[in-house]
């Protein structure tokens, strides 16, 4: 079975301490989940091209539906409610190879 990801890219974010209680659920959520942490802000990062150098996240999960239950979980709704304004957010779930 092909695991499934979470590929979050944050082009900006004016007030990086804003995302501190949304951090804090949304960590919470993906360990309940059972996801596992594969990279966060802070790592280094070359860009290519239109690529983008500022906070990327990847998330795993052992199959794609379960990367898309965890998204859709009571948990991970409640992080997505402290979320602040003043960044923007490009959030993905895509399906690995087997």
């Amino acid at each position: 079975m092909a695991k499934g990801y979470w590929v979050s890219v944050y082009p900006t974010i004016a007030d990086p301490e804003s995302l501190d209680d949304y951090n804090e659920l949304a960590r919470q959520a993906v360990k309940a989940a059972g996801g596992r942490v594969l990279t966060r802000g802070g790592c280094r990062v070359v860009a290519h091209e239109a690529g983008i150098a500022e906070r990327v996240v990847l998330i795993e999960f052992e199959s794609f539906e379960q990367a898309v239950a965890a998204r859709a979980s009571t948990a991970y709704q409640e992080a997505l409610a402290k979320l602040p304004q003043g960044f923007e957010r490009d959030f993905r779930i895509i399906e690995g190879l087997d």
